[in-house]
């Protein structure tokens, strides 16, 4: 269970008290999961389940990997990152969806239904609940019509000056840092970490970016 003040730093739990927020996890019959760095927290495809998961701490991927077994990161999940059966787009033919951390993860897990269904009190704080997370999911679905946007590019140059561009307009300026690893970058541009990496030293001599690290610069 979330601390004072990280509950008050959740989107989750927007405008909820934390007393509030501690009688809703007892009414929706809440459980808190701990997992390792690599460690996989949910399998779309395993059979049973239909709960909702929460990223408390840490930071988690969402992953879709194909039949020949190569993976491609969908989406990066942080504290107050949503994901569940009820909330993705379903895995086409042998492809299957995995949801692992990144880095050491608390995960809550509240079944779907308890969310949906008013409790007999009608709680003021449960509709609360429910627009945070409707909001939430309005997020996910923008974060999805970013990657579609990078994804959509023809080139691994295209790709990588467009999702730097991303970075760039949410920051307020030309240099960002990269949220992960360029291993993990590879992965959500969907292409190979050999090529991109040649890609990126192109950029570099031609001036077109900067970099230190993780950090990049829009030089264009």
């Amino acid at each position: 269970m979330l601390n004072q003040k990280e509950m008050e730093q959740s989107p989750l739990f927007q405008d909820i008290t934390y007393e509030q927020y501690r009688r809703m996890m007892d009414c929706f019959q809440a459980v808190q999961k701990s997992y390792r760095a690599d460690e996989l927290i949910y399998d779309f495809a395993a059979p049973g389940g239909n709960a909702v998961g929460i990223v408390d701490r840490g930071t988690a991927l969402l992953i879709r990997i194909d039949e020949d077994g190569v993976a491609t990161v969908l989406e990066e999940l942080g504290p107050g990152g949503v994901f569940g059966r009820n909330l993705a787009f379903a895995a086409t033919g042998g492809d299957s969806l995995e949801v692992v951390c990144r880095t050491s993860c608390d995960v809550l897990f509240i079944d779907y239904v308890h969310i949906l269904k008013r409790c007999e009190h009608a709680c003021t704080h449960h509709s609360l609940l429910v627009q945070n997370m409707l909001r939430l999911i309005a997020d996910k679905a923008q974060a999805l019509s970013e990657r579609v946007d990078v994804l959509s590019r023809r080139s691994i140059r295209e790709k990588l000056l467009c999702y730097f561009r991303q970075l760039s307009e949410k920051a307020g300026g030309s240099t960002v840092t990269l949220p992960f690893s360029l291993s993990t970058l590879a992965d959500y541009i969907a292409t190979d970490r050999s090529a991109m990496m040649r890609e990126l030293k192109r950029l570099r001599e031609e001036g077109a970016i900067r970099t230190e690290g993780r950090k990049i610069t829009l030089c264009i």
